[in-house]
């Protein structure tokens, strides 16, 4: 358990392959505009990891260490080509707005190097979770920075979530202010970049309060103890 608990804490937060790797940006930049669009992405991101993890996992002792970079690739490509053909037929529409960026996570480092990294070396359930961990990390990411963007730019929250939820969801949009008196430049790639840099900063200056206060805690009890 304590194993697994550090994978997901790598994944989620201490190797968080957006805020600290920065890895993955071209989907992360270009579908964040909306919580709904991150959300889709990340989800069939998160899905691609853990079954490309699993199966080279399993795989691992028949991969010729010679050749396994293009069998991770082959075996990537495999797995975006089964999650691209369910959102065609269960998620169409989010399927036509995240369009290219799809098949695109093949090219994704974030998958190969996991794949590398983790699946090639360790059993297949704690690549799995290795994989759901790293995934649902860079989702979270990636829908705080759709959900700043979205606030900002358009002035909603959770606008055309029946992509995703059907039409029952068509009513599920919050709106702030007046439509249309958004900020033009939230929702355009220069956006992207201001509202990624904003989480990194705020990631490392969590960290470095956490670290002090860790080191305070740790001198007053060497005191106590002299």
């Amino acid at each position: 358990m304590q194993a697994f608990n550090k994978i997901l804490r790598d994944g989620l937060w201490t190797n968080n392959q957006a805020l600290v790797a920065i890895l993955g940006l071209c989907p992360l930049l270009a579908v964040s505009s909306s919580v709904i669009n991150a959300l889709g992405m990340g989800l069939a991101t998160t899905l691609t990891l853990m079954l490309t993890n699993a199966a080279i996992s399993l795989l691992r002792r028949h991969i010729a260490h010679e050749i396994r970079i293009p069998i991770f690739v082959l075996i990537i490509a495999s797995v975006v080509t089964m999650v691209q053909l369910l959102m065609q037929a269960w998620l169409y529409s989010l399927y036509q707005v995240l369009g290219i960026f799809v098949p695109l996570i093949v090219t994704n480092c974030t998958v190969i190097a996991r794949a590398e990294a983790f699946a090639y070396k360790n059993p297949v359930l704690p690549s799995i979770v290795d994989g759901f961990a790293i995934g649902m990390g860079s989702t979270l990411v990636l829908v705080t920075l759709g959900a700043l963007r979205e606030i900002a730019g358009y002035g909603s929250l959770l606008r055309q979530a029946d992509l995703m939820f059907g039409a029952t969801a068509a009513h599920w949009t919050l709106h702030f202010g007046q439509h249309g008196s958004g900020f033009l430049l939230a929702v355009m790639p220069a956006g992207a970049f201001f509202g990624l840099s904003l989480l990194i900063a705020i990631k490392n200056g969590i960290q470095r309060l956490s670290a002090s206060r860790n080191a305070t805690t740790s001198n007053v009890i060497v005191n106590a103890k002299q």
